[in-house]
């Protein structure tokens, strides 16, 4: 079994959940360093009354963790998250945009409309990454990170809470890895620690 491997020319990873998110999140982020120079964004489908991923992950993690601001210019080192109801996307001067335009594929925040502008912006310095979910959100966005140069890794299904997303990104898009929780931490920490 080969070593996997990530190299120095990925600036930001992307990140997409729903069902069972926030564990595998968990497992994921227990394997990263404190500190880092690149850039981890994520969206996860929670209710718009929600406190916040970000609130939920900072009382676990040591990582600067904070909620993405409209116009915030983009930084390493930093985790950010789309704040409950609103939409994320990344403009092509690096900082983010918020939006509560209609749902897409049934949510808001969308993992599509993050990873599609994402790939816009980074193209090949992308890696993208969809976690368990109970729906098709992110299909479309990790095979357009795919189709511009990017990285596009995805859990195993079988370990997946809800196998539905995992599950629809691999049918859309050719993906380049297949992992467990583990695996994906372990791949991020070796790429972070660089």
């Amino acid at each position: 079994m080969r070593k996997l491997e990530l190299d120095n020319k990925y600036e930001a990873v992307v990140i997409g959940a729903s069902v069972g998110g926030i564990e595998a999140l968990r497992v994921i982020f227990a394997f990263l360093p404190a500190a880092f120079k690149q850039t981890i964004i994520v969206v996860l489908h929670l209710s718009p009354q929600s406190s916040g991923l970000a609130q939920i992950l900072s009382r676990k993690f040591r990582m600067i963790i904070k909620e993405a601001e409209e116009k915030e210019k983009i930084k390493g080192g930093v985790v950010y998250t789309a704040p409950p109801n609103y939409h994320l996307m990344i403009e092509d001067d690096k900082t983010f945009s918020l939006s509560v335009s209609e749902q897409v594929n049934y949510a808001r925040p969308s993992i599509d409309v993050l990873f599609e502008t994402a790939a816009d912006v980074y193209r090949e310095s992308l890696i993208g990454i969809i976690l368990t979910g109970g729906n098709k959100d992110g299909s479309q966005g990790l095979k357009k990170i795919k189709e511009l140069g990017g990285l596009a890794i995805v859990q195993d299904p079988d370990t997946a809470e809800g196998d539905s997303m995992p599950r629809n990104a691999i049918a859309v898009s050719e993906v380049d890895h297949i992992l467990t929780l583990d695996k994906i931490g372990l791949l991020l920490s070796g790429w972070l620690r660089q």
